[in-house]
């Protein structure tokens, strides 16, 4: 029999309606994030960090205190805070274009670092606020404003593969990509958020999940054509806990 607290409220999660587009997966990762927060009682401590970008529209959700950080700059944000207040638990909610283009170079060195901080990449594959032009995790041949004919490796080069470059950094405790496009990835996904949190609060070092995410508007998708789609995406971007020190 199911437990009856999986099924409450959770008390991080703002009463508010979510304004993402219909068919986005934002509002789920929002949900399970929650979740973690409440069942491992980090609600007074927890400070949460988004730039630019959908992203950013987690502070009207979540009832944390939050911060804004310039575009790509979550990780050094979250760097400071921590090491100013290492007491702390800091997470950062970025975008695919915040974390793996703009604010790249703060991401890779806060994980080489080992930065006690967790990092929360939703790849849609694009960018989804902005006007929905090609993104570091673009996949070949696909249609972007910025790449209208489709993603050429020739032109605009391969996909970045974020979990497998940092699973390479002795400095990250857990790096995992999971989804949540059906009940059994939703639930692998609290999975890995949960331990990437523990990574935080036993003290062993940068924790990443990287979560694949469905943009209909942008992909010029229906919502349910683009939870099918996320499943070809995994060909691309295989899901699976990929670093595990602990």
């Amino acid at each position: 029999m199911l437990k009856e607290s999986l099924f409450r409220f959770p008390k991080s999660l703002k009463r508010t309606n979510f304004h993402y587009c219909p068919g986005c997966h934002h509002s789920l990762v929002h949900r399970i994030l929650c979740e973690v927060i409440d069942e491992l009682n980090l609600r007074e401590r927890t400070i949460g960090i988004a730039s630019i970008g959908c992203a950013c529209f987690i502070y009207n959700y979540i009832d944390v205190d939050m911060v804004e950080a310039p575009h790509g700059r979550s990780c050094s944000a979250g760097t400071g805070i921590k090491r100013a207040r290492p007491d702390l638990i800091v997470f950062t909610y970025q975008g695919d274009g915040d974390f793996a283009a703009i604010g790249l170079g703060d991401s890779l060195h806060a994980a080489s670092r080992s930065e006690r901080i967790t990092a929360i990449m939703i790849n849609n594959t694009v960018y989804g606020m902005t006007g929905g032009q090609a993104s570091p995790t673009t996949v070949i041949g696909q249609k972007t404003t910025t790449t209208p004919f489709g993603r050429k490796p020739e032109e605009q080069g391969y996909p970045l593969k974020v979990v497998e470059i940092l699973s390479n950094f002795e400095g990250v405790a857990y790096a995992a990509r999971v989804a949540v496009n059906n009940p059994k990835r939703v639930m692998e996904t609290k999975k890995a958020i949960t331990k990437a949190f523990l990574a935080q609060l036993e003290d062993k070092g940068f924790a990443y999940v990287e979560v694949l995410s469905a943009c209909p508007i942008n992909w010029k998708m229906d919502p349910v054509s683009a939870t099918k789609y996320v499943d070809k995406l995994t060909e691309i971007f295989p899901l699976g806990v990929f670093r595990e020190t602990f």
